[in-house]
C-alpha cells in the first residue's frame, strides 16, 4: 500500500504541494484532477522520486521511500513505473527495443549498449506488446506509430519493469478521444487483472468519472476532495476549477447522469 503523510514541496517561495496525505491500495485506479498548476504532476514526481519532497513521508508497504539513495532508489523507480504524456520513446529504434529499455537498469551496460537482450526478455516484451494489441508492430520504428500506439508501447515498457505501482502523468492529454479510450482501457485492465494500483493525472473530468474507482481533486497544491466519482459534487467542482464546472478541453458531464 502506498501512503503519503503530510507531503509538501516548495520551489523557492512557491508551495506546489501542500501537506498532502492519502493512501492507495492495490487494485485501485485513482484519478487526480485539478487545474494546471494545482500540483498534480509534482505529486507524482515525488512518489517516483524524480523530485524530493520538502516535508512529509512517502511509504510503500511500510518502507520509507522518501530517503532512498543509490541502488535502492533505482530499484524503487523500477517498481514505481512512470508513464508520461510525451511517450518518451526513441523514434529511430524499433518498438521491441523501446520496450526492452524497461529492463536496461537490471542488465549489464555493455550488452544494453549493443542492443543485446536475452531471449527471455525479448519474449516478455512481445507478451507485453501482445497484451496491448501491439505485437504486430514489434519490428516497426516507433516514430512511425500514431500517438495512441506510441503510448501503448510506453505502457508495455513500463509493465516490463514488473512494477508494484503505476503512475501516469496526463497519458491521454495529447490523444484523440478514441485513442484516449484505448489507453485508459489498457490502464484499467492492468489495474483489474494484475492488481496493480494505478494513479493517473487527468484533465478530462469525463474520463476520470468513467474509468477511475476513486478521484482525488487538488486545488493550489492541496487535496479538496477524495472519494468515489459519484460523490464528486458541483460544489467541489466549483472549488477545484474556480467557478468552472469542467477543466479546459473537457466535455461537460452531468452529476445526475454520473449518479
Amino acid at each position: 500500500m502506498l501512503e503519503l503523510h503530510g507531503v509538501s514541496k516548495r520551489f523557492g517561495e512557491t508551495l506546489a504541494v501542500d501537506k498532502v496525505s492519502f493512501t492507495c491500495q492495490r487494485g485501485e485506479l485513482v484519478g487526480i484532477i485539478g487545474r494546471s498548476g494545482a500540483g498534480k504532476s509534482t505529486l507524482l514526481r515525488m512518489i517516483n522520486r524524480l523530485t524530493d519532497p520538502t516535508d512529509g513521508r512517502i511509504t510503500w508497504d511500510g518502507q520509507d521511500v522518501g530517503h532512498l539513495k543509490g541502488r535502492p532508489l533505482r530499484q524503487w523507480r523500477r517498481r514505481c513505473a512512470m508513464i508520461f504524456q510525451q511517450f518518451n520513446l526513441c523514434p529511430r529504434l524499433d518498438v521491441i527495443t523501446n520496450v526492452l529499455v524497461g529492463v536496461v537498469a537490471e542488465r549489464p551496460l555493455a550488452s544494453s549498449l549493443v542492443k543485446f537482450f536475452p531471449a527471455a526478455d525479448r519474449a516478455r516484451a512481445i507478451l507485453e506488446l501482445d497484451a496491448l494489441d501491439m505485437a504486430h508492430a514489434a519490428l516497426q520504428r516507433a516514430g512511425t506509430l500514431s500517438g495512441g500506439q506510441q503510448q501503448r508501447v510506453a505502457i508495455a515498457r513500463a509493465m516490463l519493469q514488473e512494477p508494484d505501482l503505476v503512475l501516469a502523468d496526463e497519458p491521454v492529454a495529447s490523444l484523440d478521444p478514441v485513442n484516449a479510450d484505448v489507453v485508459m482501457d489498457a490502464l484499467q485492465k492492468i489495474c483489474r487483472e494484475r492488481n496493480v494500483p494505478v494513479i493517473v493525472n487527468l484533465h478530462s473530468l469525463e474520463i476520470a468519472r468513467r474509468y477511475c474507482t476513486r478521484i482525488v481533486a487538488m486545488s493550489k497544491g492541496a487535496i479538496v476532495f477524495d472519494g468515489p466519482p459519484v460523490a464528486l459534487t458541483q460544489a467541489v467542482l466549483d472549488r477545484v476549477y474556480a467557478g468552472r464546472t469542467t477543466p479546459d478541453n473537457a466535455t461537460t458531464f452531468s452529476i445526475v447522469e454520473a449518479a
